[in-house]
């Protein structure tokens, strides 16, 4: 059970967004602050009163905690790897890791070409499409 309130972490999440994109005019903080809104407007209609809604409250909590230790992690690593620490390196592992796997599994998902077929032409002869 998360103890965090939902307005303490939407203010947590708009913080890092200060963070992440230094002031409020950049494309990219508007964009993020867009997102987070968008994100709480969505389940404005929820109610802390009502049972029912309790477990999916809960839910979007934990994932909104997720996502800023997710961002603490991320920014701890940068740091160390920057001091030749191995949580940077370790995490630049995992992610190449990933993308190769992303790569492979895509490129074993995606069909091979038919050959090129041929069409006649106006004048009878065959030209490749």
């Amino acid at each position: 059970m998360s103890f965090r309130t939902s307005i303490e972490l939407y203010r947590d999440l708009l913080r890092l967004v200060k963070h992440i994109a230094p002031g409020t005019t950049s494309p990219k903080s508007i964009a993020l602050r867009a997102m987070i809104r968008g994100e709480f407007d969505k389940s404005r209609h929820l109610s802390p009163d009502r049972a029912a809604d309790q477990p999916q409250i809960e839910s979007m909590k934990a994932n909104a905690v997720r996502a800023l230790s997710n961002y603490m992690l991320y920014e701890s690593g940068v740091q160390d790897k920057s001091r030749g620490g191995k949580l940077g390196s370790a995490m630049d592992r995992f992610h190449d890791r990933n993308m190769e796997d992303m790569h492979d599994s895509a490129a074993e998902e995606r069909p091979a070409r038919p050959a090129a077929s041929k069409q006649e032409g106006p004048s009878g002869e065959h030209t490749p499409r």
